[in-house]
């Protein structure tokens, strides 16, 4: 009877193995978000709302950069890959095509607001004052020597750039080659510094590729010192070592403005006001991208992109804005929540 008994178990386990292994796998319930260190703040607070709020589960949120984000996002559909992914810079043509050629031909672009980068020190320091020359002759691999003539960066300290800077060695900490903050700072403070030279700016036209090497490359002597995709980690960097700077979002200086000062940019302080009307020379859109073939396949991701474009989240008075970011014009805001709504396909 034992023996009866023990075959009958055999079976019965044998056929649940056999059930499971020809079953398919269970798709996932949840929503899979990567990208952007800046917009992670963002994103959390919108996911943290959204399932606390619908029936739906708290979507995964992870940092891994702009350009990293990208990667995993543009690698396949499915749920072994995210459904959106967070970037502080728009989604770059190569990109789309990468995501073309692994199936992935549909996708919504959300754009969510805007950000400064800032050039931050301790509060222990006293505050600076820069121009983007200033900005681009500290931290650039190749500046100009004369008579149309470049060398290797010979500056080792602030004065050297500027006299009116303090003599204090130039190290900056910054984000990585993958991070959308490096992207839009090359873009928009150093290539802002590099083409004050006229004779530079006049390289654009004759020798595109030249021009964008000399004002997009930052040093690599020590002077700029690479401090991986965690803001927060450059923030307390900054704490432990005040006469350093660092370059991180707006929205990382206005939660810690108890321990770190933004530099005045071209006359422009960082703030709420001078980057939502475009005084703030370095600023930039954020974004994020989703999935269309994931609708209907992962539940809610109609419900997150609702709650995202809402007023009580991107609006003036939302509570987006008291994480730091900085929201578009309500025409702006009205006409981007149309777009996502009706799930308009990115457009190039």
């Amino acid at each position: 009877m034992n023996g009866i008994l023990k075959i009958s178990s055999f079976f019965a386990a044998s056929a649940l193995v056999l059930a499971a292994a020809s079953s398919p796998a269970a798709a996932r319930d949840q929503i899979s978000i990567v990208g952007s260190s800046t917009v992670f703040p963002f994103a959390t607070t919108v996911a943290e709302r959204f399932g606390k709020s619908t029936k739906f589960k708290t979507p995964v949120v992870e940092s891994t950069g702009s350009g990293g984000g990208l990667k995993l996002f543009c690698a396949g559909s499915g749920d072994k890959h995210p459904d959106i992914t967070n970037t502080s810079r728009r989604i770059k043509k190569s990109e789309v095509n990468k995501c073309a050629t692994n199936g992935i031909k549909d996708i919504v672009e959300v754009k969510i607001g805007y950000d400064g980068i800032v050039l931050a020190n301790s509060k222990k320091t006293a505050p600076v004052k820069l121009t983007l020359k200033d900005v681009f002759l500290a931290l650039a691999k190749n500046v100009p020597a004369g008579d149309g003539k470049t060398q290797p960066n010979p500056y080792k300290t602030w004065n050297l750039v500027n006299s009116s800077l303090p003599n204090v060695k130039i190290e900056v900490l910054g984000p990585p080659p993958t991070s959308g903050t490096r992207d839009a700072f090359v873009e928009l403070a150093m290539e802002g510094g590099c083409k004050s030279f006229k004779w530079i700016k006049a390289m654009k036209k004759a020798d595109k590729k030249a021009y964008k090497a000399l004002c997009h490359t930052i040093r690599e002597d020590g002077a700029f010192i690479e401090a991986g995709e965690n803001d927060n980690l450059i923030v307390r960097k900054l704490e432990a070592n005040p006469k350093a700077f660092g370059i991180f979002g707006f929205s990382f200086l206005d939660q810690n403005a108890d321990v770190v000062q933004g530099a005045m940019v071209n006359g422009k302080a960082p703030s709420f006001e001078n980057i939502s009307d475009g005084a703030y020379p370095v600023s930039r859109a954020l974004y994020f991208y989703v999935k269309k073939d994931q609708l209907g396949k992962v539940p809610g991701i109609e419900n997150y992109l609702a709650e995202f474009t809402s007023d009580r989240a991107w609006g003036e008075e939302g509570y987006l804005t008291e994480k730091g970011l900085i929201p578009m014009s309500v025409s702006e805001r009205k006409d981007w929540a149309s777009k996502v709504m009706s799930l308009q396909n990115l457009s190039m």
